[in-house]
C-alpha cells in the first residue's frame, strides 16, 4: 500500500572526510549519508541515527531532506548499508526527486495464505525464490510492499512474475517469466537410510575382517607351537 503523506528528516551538512571521519560520527551517535540527482550537486551529511530510525519508521517512499536553513527537497532512499552484526544504519544514500516524474525503485514481495493452500497442507515445501522486485511509479505511488495470494497453489506450480496483479499505479519492470515461488513435493524422510545401511554394513565388514585376522593370527600361533612340539 502506497503513502500519500511524507516525512521530514533534518541533516546537517559535512565536510568529505573519508573512512576515518565516516567512523569518528558513528560512535558519536551520528549516520554518514549523501545526497544526489536532480540538478543539484552530490551533497554529504550527517544524521543522527535515532532521528534517522523513528524518520524511517514512519516516513512512506517520500521523505523531505532539509539540509541547514536550505529548503527542503523531496528524497528517496536509494541504498542503505546496515552493519552485518547489529543492523544499525552505517551509511545512506538518498535521491532527489520530482514527485509529478516516474521512478524506479525496489520493493519487498509478500506471500500471503500459504498455510491455506492445498499443496503445503498436502506437506509440500514452498519456496519463496523472489523477495524483492523492481517497480515503476511516482514517488508517492511507492508501495511499501506488494503482496500476491499464493492460497490456490498446489504441488507442483510454479509462479511466475506475470501471475502478479500490481496497483494501476506502479508498473513492473522485471522480466515477466521471473520465478517467484515453486511448491514442491515433500521431502521423503527415507532418503538417508540407504546411508545409514552402508554404513552399517562398511562397519560390519570391519569387524569381520578383524575376527578373521585374529582367527587367522591364532591359527599361526598354534601351528608354531605344534611344529615346537615335534
Amino acid at each position: 500500500m502506497a503513502r500519500a503523506d511524507t516525512t521530514a528528516l533534518e541533516v546537517a551538512q559535512r565536510e568529505p572526510s573519508g573512512s576515518r571521519g565516516a567512523r569518528r560520527l558513528r560512535r558519536e551517535g551520528n549516520v554518514p549519508g549523501v545526497v544526489y540527482g536532480g540538478d543539484e550537486g552530490t551533497v554529504p551529511f550527517q544524521v543522527d541515527a535515532r532521528t534517522l530510525r523513528l524518520a524511517l519508521a514512519h516516513a512512506g517512499a517520500v521523505l523531505q531532506l532539509k539540509i541547514a536553513d536550505a529548503e527542503s527537497t523531496p528524497v528517496v532512499v536509494k541504498d542503505l548499508v546496515r552493519h552485518p552484526v547489529s543492523g544499525e544504519t552505517v551509511h545512506l544514500d538518498l535521491l532527489r526527486v520530482r514527485l509529478d516524474q516516474l521512478i524506479q525503485a525496489t520493493v519487498v514481495l509478500e506471500l500471503v495464505g500459504a498455510d491455506d493452500s492445498p499443496g503445503v497442507k498436502d506437506g509440500g515445501v514452498l519456496e519463496h525464490v523472489t523477495r524483492e522486485l523492481t517497480i515503476e511509479a511516482l514517488p508517492n505511488d511507492i508501495p511499501d510492499s506488494l503482496q500476491h495470494d499464493v492460497s490456490a497453489m498446489v504441488i507442483g506450480d510454479t509462479l511466475t512474475l506475470e501471475a502478479l496483479s500490481p496497483p494501476a499505479t506502479v508498473k513492473l519492470i522485471d522480466d515477466p517469466e521471473t520465478v517467484i515461488a515453486i511448491l514442491s513435493a515433500p521431502r521423503l524422510q527415507t532418503e538417508e537410510e540407504p546411508g545409514i545401511e552402508e554404513e552399517t554394513e562398511i562397519v560390519g565388514e570391519g569387524e569381520t575382517g578383524e575376527a578373521a585376522e585374529a582367527e587367522s593370527s591364532d591359527d599361526g600361533g598354534s601351528g608354531g607351537d605344534d611344529g615346537g612340539s615335534e
